[in-house]
């Protein structure tokens, strides 16, 4: 199935990895949303758990091998075109992860990864909705952003 203009919503699932009064974020390579930062993330594959992603898309984009502590919420995300058809469609299961094992590179999908201290997260050209999900995971966690 094709991510634009697809048949059906997509499953994606999303990882907001903290530590130590930090974020990681990425920069999109790919639409929608190419440029801006974001969580690391993808696809759900045909007969793989939502945990098991979670893992394989952080593993491809960064390079981490992580462990799953919870939800940290769903975003339904619908793009339309200038002609109101469904452009993108996907609905997002958002974890707090925690990194284990390797060092943050850029893998795949993403453009760039970096740390950034959670108070800085507004300074850049974020994703819509990104804030409020860290602020969801930060309350799984006990830290704040500003």
């Amino acid at each position: 199935m094709s991510r634009e203009y697809p048949e059906h919503p997509r499953i994606g699932v999303g990882a907001v990895i903290l530590d130590q009064g930090r974020v990681l974020l990425v920069r999109r390579g790919r639409p929608p949303g190419v440029g801006k930062w974001s969580l690391p993330g993808g696809l759900v594959r045909l007969g793989e758990t939502l945990h098991a992603a979670v893992g394989r898309e952080v593993a491809e984009e960064c390079g981490l091998t992580v462990s799953v502590v919870g939800l940290a919420g769903l975003v339904e995300r619908v793009v339309r075109d200038d002609a109101g058809r469904v452009r993108y469609h996907y609905v997002l299961v958002d974890y707090l992860v925690r990194p284990e094992i390797g060092n943050a590179v850029a893998g795949s999908d993403a453009a760039e990864v970096r740390w950034v201290e959670l108070a800085r997260v507004r300074e850049l050209d974020v994703t819509e909705g990104l804030v409020d999900m860290i602020r969801r995971a930060e309350a799984l966690e006990g830290e704040r952003i500003e």
